[in-house]
């Protein structure tokens, strides 16, 4: 699971990180926070608390946010053991994909670069 939107977001949780750096994992993904939230407590048993707040969005309209964590005992427990070890494999697993190359667009792979250039 270190590679999964899943485990990223449970190593944002365990580590205690603030939740609005967590953006970027979505990015290009058609899970939602929420989503993956409801996945960690229902099919893994994880006891995630959400705390809502009042919040004013782009347009200038109210709305309602979500912030979501772990109680700092579940953090404990989970690090006492093997959770450490996870949780580096994780971040390992994060940094390997942010050091992948970007892949060129099918089109531009086929033609050389003073080709592309020309046009």
């Amino acid at each position: 699971m270190p590679g999964t939107l899943r485990a990223d977001v449970l190593a944002v949780l365990l580590a205690s990180d603030d939740m609005t750096g967590i953006e970027s994992i979505f990015d290009q993904r058609k899970q939602s926070l929420s989503t993956v939230i409801r996945a960690l407590i229902r099919k893994y048993g994880w006891p995630i608390e959400r705390r809502d707040f009042p919040t004013n969005t782009a347009d200038g309209r109210a709305g309602w946010a979500s912030v979501y964590c772990l109680p700092q005992e579940v953090i404990d427990a989970a690090l006492a053991g093997a959770g450490r070890d996870w949780l580096e494999g994780v971040r390992a697993a994060r940094a390997a994909r942010r050091r992948r190359p970007l892949r060129a667009p099918a089109t531009a792979k086929s033609r050389p670069l003073a080709q592309i250039d020309e046009e």
